[in-house]
């Protein structure tokens, strides 16, 4: 474990930790996405073939009826039960969400407001490597669900059988997402963003991956939008002498268990941080002289996940700022908002908790601004309109006025 002071080179070098994007990893995503651009479901088979080690035919990238009834007989039955509990917490935490359209009127004949609206269609990627994240499935469809979608795609890479996992499968079926295919890594977004035969293209993609996908993400928006790119996990414990360490311990190697994943304590307790210290190999130690400090220096952090473990956590967490979501009191750990708080675990990373949210359901709408002037109100900005139009040298805008009143 590795101690951080307040100030060092190594303090400031990890406070502007960033995703370091290799040149070889750009290169190859944007030749990745520009051949699916390009061939469509041929690169999208022969990137399979060479990356997955796995024979698809364009007819079978969907994933078939049949492919997800059969799924069914190859889970454990109780996790049905189990995932519906969870999709109900989902359900209940977003739908308190006020998001509405709105307008103001004066009396001069004048309103203005805004319609919120979801939008059309969203891809899911869904990795899955050694292990399928399920999770990664209710965490970012419910979300989309709830806000208005009118279609969901979820893709994710084939296992070595040609299919995939069926506990992704499953869970896919039970949110009823409207199309899944068998692909995966950068043409998996390239899929997504520009479409082919069998995959119609989106507007927006979330879900997360390994840096392959990241940078695809990065690439392809402006051609559709994303919700952010993300890096490796990470949690940031804010603790003191109040806190019991065999829980911060147990935390921060939960977050090793991730790939790359960080884990940092922040406390102003000697005595924990040498506790700390002497069982945790991987992660980092930043030892403050007050809670106040400490506060700050997550703020400056801005973590992905960030735990208080405190005597009063609601006291510390008036003074937080920046963090991706945050887990307050010591039965509070991040597992459960992993798996079934309720709010999604899809968060920002790497310090972009500063300007990024966790996905909700605003992360799928988008507003419209509505501007509507009685003739009335139009001549009562008509001298406004006269000088400024003159200033930007725009004649053509004032003639647009003028013609409301010849």
């Amino acid at each position: 474990m590795k101690t951080l002071r307040i100030g060092s080179k190594q303090y400031e070098n990890f406070l502007n930790r960033d995703f370091a994007v290799k040149k070889r990893v750009t290169n190859t995503v944007t030749k990745i996405l520009n051949d699916v651009r390009i061939n469509g479901d041929n690169a999208i088979v022969r990137y399979t073939r060479k990356f997955d080690r796995v024979n698809l035919k364009p007819k079978d990238i969907r994933v078939s009826q049949s492919e997800i009834s059969g799924a069914y007989q190859d889970i454990d039955p109780e996790i049905v039960n189990s995932i519906k509990t969870v999709m109900e917490n989902i359900n209940k935490f977003y739908k308190t969400n006020k998001i509405r359209s709105w307008k103001i009127k004066k009396e001069n004949g004048v309103f203005l407001g805004e319609k919120v609206t979801a939008i059309d269609s969203v891809g899911v990627y869904v990795p899955s490597g050694t292990v399928p994240l399920v999770s990664s499935v209710y965490m970012s469809v419910l979300p989309a669900k709830i806000a208005g979608v009118k279609r969901i795609a979820l893709v994710s890479p084939p296992n070595k059988t040609g299919s995939i996992d069926p506990y992704i499968l499953v869970m896919a079926d039970l949110l009823k997402v409207d199309e899944v295919y068998k692909v995966g890594g950068a043409q998996a977004i390239g899929a997504l963003a520009f479409g082919t035969k069998s995959i119609l293209k989106v507007n927006k993609i979330v879900g997360p991956g390994n840096e392959y996908v990241t940078e695809a993400k990065r690439q392809v928006f402006g051609f559709c939008d994303i919700d952010m790119l993300a890096g490796p996990s990470e949690v940031l414990i804010l603790a003191n002498q109040n806190a019991n360490p065999d829980y911060v311990i147990k935390d921060m190697l939960a977050q090793s268990e991730h790939h790359l994943g960080i884990s940092i304590l922040v406390t102003p307790s000697k005595k924990l941080g040498q506790i700390v210290k002497k069982k945790v190999e991987k992660g980092y130690l930043i030892q403050t002289r007050n809670m106040d400090e400490a506060i700050e220096i997550a703020n400056q952090i801005a973590p992905e996940h960030l735990e208080i473990i405190v005597k009063d956590p609601q006291t510390v967490l008036k003074k937080v700022r920046n963090a991706g979501a945050i887990f307050l009191g010591q039965y509070t750990p991040v597992t459960v908002g992993d798996y079934v708080a309720g709010p999604s675990h899809v968060l920002p990373t790497a310090g972009t908790a500063r300007f990024f949210s966790g996905l909700g359901i605003e992360s799928f709408l988008k507003t419209s601004h509505i501007i509507h002037y009685s003739k009335k109100a139009l001549d009562e900005v008509r001298p406004i309109l006269e000088k400024l139009t003159a200033i930007e040298q725009l004649p053509c805008h004032m003639d647009a006025v003028r013609a409301r009143f010849e």
